[in-house]
């Protein structure tokens, strides 16, 4: 089944003014331009050329292929809540617009992604071109369009990643070799050629903004009702444990011990046109990794030291995915935001409680947390889907998070807590008190399991990995809230950043604290959020 991605925008000179839409058709697997459309609509709101330009952008695409998937990626935070079903629509002139876009494709072949200004050059100057035409009295002209050759070609969908996801070890052997192949190494700190003349390209072509598109920002309604206007842009959707020193480390590892779960809807039809510049002039480049860490996400040691100045240029690589001289848009991340559920009864006792024991449900005070939690994540609206681990306390805070937003919760038994073994129910001074020379083997290597057979952090990790493997497979480019446990979220953050299994003693991870780990499609992870707890204060 073909993929394609739709780019869509409106302006209005005014709002309401004179307005215009925009909408570019892509190849997902390419980024291949395969059909514009725009037009000017004569006096309208910024909202609804907006969404006349998504109208016009999957009619587009509908005549290339109405078998095909679609990906919408609008800049209007308004639209995408809106088509998500995450907002009601209450005004006159978007719901029939609303309703005929979302019968062009069946709902379960559409998704919907909000995406930067910035990222949205392409239609955000289809629609300023169908605006300027409109002033002269014409119409626009795909013949006459400079759209295309005025924006920077990008890599919208890259292809599956030739190496574990997120794994920070793979990532930078990845980045070692380009800057290797691309001729000259350049100084630490310093882009190469081939890097420094993308980002000049870039950079002048994102100069010049198209004047005089106004874009209404009103403020973000977190009822769920659609605000007069297009809400404030939010800051990703994350936020935020136990110190090292603390038993209930809790959900484990990052503590010694610990509960181890430590206009109108008329319009003419858009014009379609061919464009295959645009996938020869790619610079997307598959280089496959050099096996400095396990394929299967275990450990997440590197097999022996690299370079050092060789380790300094892949940090700061890896280090800064999207911005300066770093690697071309790869289209969006896949962003996991990681929730620790919240307080169990053994929680304030700091008790081991993996998922070998009581399996305990949330507390009043953990139910409470959870709603803290549900209200912080409406209010940014960015959360697209929520998935939690199998045991009781995951359950409830996911469920009580997902009533909030609007969403079902899906289960993945990938994300459970270690099992603790013999050590279930016990304080980290008990363990140290009945078995001592176990619990200086568990503290001092990856590999061995807590007393009684239960699991070590090696079969964590690599149970974890395949997981969030999974996970980024079914949720690519999308932003998903993991509801999870201690050892879980410590795994992920340990292996996008390539540290070694004792940092897992050395995170504090609080009782529904809120991470983020965002996945690139080339391998590399960047770790946006760790152990917030301000949305609890």
């Amino acid at each position: 089944m073909r993929e394609f991605v739709v780019e869509a925008d409106g302006g209005s000179r005014g709002n309401p003014g004179p307005a215009g839409y925009g909408a570019v058709v892509s190849d997902a697997a390419t980024g291949e331009t395969l059909a514009e459309a725009a037009e000017y609509i004569g006096v309208a709101t910024n909202n609804v050329a907006e969404y006349r330009g998504l109208l016009a952008g999957l009619r587009a695409a509908r005549e290339l292929d109405p078998d095909a998937r679609v990906r919408v990626r609008m800049d209007s935070k308004l639209v995408v809540e809106q088509m998500s079903g995450r907002w009601k629509i209450k005004h006159p002139a978007m719901k029939p617009l609303a309703a005929q876009a979302a019968t062009v494709f069946p709902p379960d072949r559409v998704t919907y992604e909000w995406i930067p200004r910035e990222r949205n050059t392409h239609a955000d100057r289809l629609a300023n071109e169908a605006m300027d035409a409109g002033r002269r009295g014409e119409s626009w002209s795909p013949a006459e369009s400079r759209a295309d050759l005025d924006t920077p070609p990008t890599a919208l969908l890259a292809p599956a990643p030739e190496v574990t996801p997120g794994d920070a070890t793979a990532g930078a052997a990845r980045v070692r070799e380009a800057l290797a192949s691309a001729g000259g190494a350049a100084a630490p700190g310093e882009p190469g050629p081939e890097r420094r003349r993308a980002a000049e390209g870039t950079a002048a072509a994102g100069a010049a903004d198209p004047a005089g598109t106004v874009r209404g920002r009103g403020t973000e309604d977190a009822s769920g009702e659609e605000p007069d206007t297009e809400p404030g842009l939010r800051a990703d959707d994350t936020e935020a444990g136990p110190r090292a020193d603390d038993p209930e480390a809790a959900d484990v590892p990052g503590g010694r011990g610990a509960e181890g779960d430590s206009g109108g809807a008329g319009g003419a039809a858009p014009t379609g046109r061919v464009r295959g510049r645009r996938a020869a002039e790619s610079r997307a480049t598959a280089v496959r990794a050099s096996g400095e860490g396990p394929a299967d996400g275990g450990s997440g040691r590197p097999a022996g030291p690299a370079p050092a100045d060789g380790d300094r240029r892949a940090a700061q690589a890896v280090a800064t995915p999207s911005s300066g001289w770093a690697p071309a848009d790869l289209g969006a991340p896949a962003t996991f935001v990681l929730l620790r559920h919240g307080e169990t009864p053994l929680t304030p006792q700091k008790r081991f409680s993996g998922s070998g024991g009581s399996d305990p449900s949330l507390s009043d005070i953990g139910r409470e947390q959870a709603g803290k939690v549900a209200a912080v994540l409406a209010r940014r609206g960015t959360v697209q889907a929520v998935v939690a681990s199998p045991l009781a306390r995951t359950r409830e805070t996911a469920r009580i998070v997902a009533a909030r937003l609007g969403l079902d919760v899906a289960v993945e038994d990938g994300l459970r807590e270690t099992d603790f073994g013999a050590w279930e129910g016990l304080t980290f001074g008990e363990v140290r008190e009945r078995y001592p020379e176990d619990l200086d083997a568990w503290l001092a290597s990856p590999d061995a399991e807590p007393t009684g057979g239960g699991e070590s952090f090696a079969a964590t990790a690599a149970r974890v990995a395949e997981a969030r493997d999974r996970l980024l497979a079914e949720y690519r480019g999308r932003t998903v809230l993991l509801v999870t446990h201690v050892t879980p979220v410590k795994m992920m953050i340990r292996l996008a950043l390539g540290a070694p299994p004792e940092a897992l003693f050395r995170m504090e991870l609080s009782a529904a604290s809120l991470s983020a780990v965002a996945y690139y499609a080339d391998g590399n992870a960047s770790v946006r959020l760790f152990n917030d707890t301000s949305h609890l204060r």
